[in-house]
């Protein structure tokens, strides 16, 4: 049996439990100073002080050693959880993004045949390989950065045949990838030109065909809840069905107008609510008496120009909160969770301990990941970061930087400087 542990740490510090921690319990981290975690193969078995930790050794390892990595000046966390990306995806939309920049708006586009649509036909376009090949380019990044566990999307395929080409290069990523992949199926994404005018008949389409090609693949299903493309009626619709056929569920709601999508996931009691960034108050305290996490995505109202979503007002009225990088080809392609801690710090007043939370346990939680990840605690998956910084308040300190210097994935250490 193969153990290692992590010793002589500055910090160690993790959220503790298996489901999300809401509102002002976001903030209670465990920091242990001189701190060690063991692992055996992949799971993690003891989490204290360096002391402790020899001393666990002398008892349960009499006639062994472990292998130690030394970790003094640094900080040891749970590895990063991403719970919202679409990171599968044919083509760019560079020329989209500086026109947004220009004062274009995101919905004039997507009306003019850009957005959404051009990347479905450039998805369409690809071929599997191509796809397997920048998706793993982009795992790569994400494990560079930390993210350990990510969610990924389809939505890019106008038809059951592409959004089934997505999922099978998801399947073999997670499976020859270290990155693990919690897939949700997304065909509720954009309205197919050839379904204009016709949303009901595509959702009747979506429930005949595309429902029963992921069903027990994916473990989510998702929908574009927003004014002019999914609304309430027809997202409900959707998502009875998909619960029907045994997937959780997640929304994207109340992004551009404050359609009520908050409040479809507290009556759906949906496992999240994504972007929230026109959400009403009764429809946030009803996601909050409902158990549903709310996923924030402050790289894409900073990619926007938007008004970022009301972290702080959340938290204070008692939500889990979780952040994701809603990496895309379109309103924002980026996969930085350094930029996304220093948005969510600085112009979404969260403070670092509810940051470190939310982009950890609650974002495992919000992809129903929180039993094995998320967490440094006995039982656990041994997902772990070295961060080059003596304590873990630098990840809103040196701001927008990348700290990470080791990556250790599944008891593998993946990423070394």
């Amino acid at each position: 049996m193969t153990y290692t542990m992590i010793e002589h740490a500055s910090e160690l510090v993790t959220p503790i439990g298996t489901c999300a921690r809401q509102g002002k319990e976001m903030r209670d981290l465990q920091v242990i100073h001189d701190g060690a975690v063991i692992w055996q193969n992949d799971t993690i078995v003891f989490v204290g002080t360096t002391d402790q930790a020899n001393d666990w050794c002398e008892t349960k390892l009499p006639f062994g050693e472990p292998r130690h990595i030394n970790a003094e000046g640094k900080t040891v966390l749970p590895g990063f959880v991403d719970p919202h990306t679409h990171f599968i995806f044919g083509g760019h939309r560079d020329d989209e993004f500086n026109r947004r920049l220009q004062g274009a708006t995101y919905m004039e586009i997507m009306q003019a045949g850009g957005g959404i649509a051009a990347t479905n036909r450039a998805t369409h376009a690809a071929t599997e390989d191509e796809l397997y090949d920048t998706g793993w380019e982009r795992l790569d990044r994400m494990l560079d950065l930390g993210i350990t566990t990510v969610e990924g999307k389809t939505g890019y395929g106008e038809d059951t045949q592409t959004e089934d080409k997505m999922l099978r290069v998801m399947e073999r990523l997670d499976r020859d990838h270290d990155v693990d992949i919690v897939k949700t199926y997304m065909g509720a994404h954009a309205i197919p030109p050839r379904f204009k005018g016709r949303t009901g008949d595509y959702v009747d389409y979506l429930i005949a065909e595309g429902l029963p090609m992921a069903k027990g693949r994916a473990r989510f299903c998702d929908v574009f809840t927003e004014k002019g493309v999914f609304e309430l009626d027809e997202s409900e619709r959707l998502l009875r069905s998909a619960r029907e056929h045994g997937f959780k569920l997640k929304l994207h709601a109340d992004e551009i107008v404050p359609l009520g999508g908050a409040g479809l996931a507290a009556k759906l009691r949906a496992t999240s609510a994504d972007h929230l960034l026109k959400a009403s108050d009764d429809d946030l305290l009803a996601m909050r008496d409902a158990g549903v996490i709310a996923t924030l995505l402050p790289c894409t109202a900073f990619s926007l120009r938007e008004s970022y979503a009301r972290g702080r007002f959340m938290i204070d009225q008692g939500l889990a909160v979780a952040l994701g990088t809603d990496l895309n080809p379109g309103s924002c392609y980026t996969q930085s969770i350094p930029l996304m801690i220093a948005l969510a710090t600085i112009y979404m007043h969260l403070t670092v301990e509810e940051t470190v939370t939310a982009v950890t346990l609650n974002a495992a939680a919000a992809i129903d990941r929180a039993i094995t990840t998320g967490s440094l605690e006995p039982g656990k998956k041994a997902d772990i970061l070295l961060l080059d910084c003596p304590g873990y308040k630098h990840l809103s300190y040196h701001f927008a930087m990348n700290l990470v210097d080791t990556v250790i994935k599944a008891g593998k250490t993946v990423r070394s400087r």
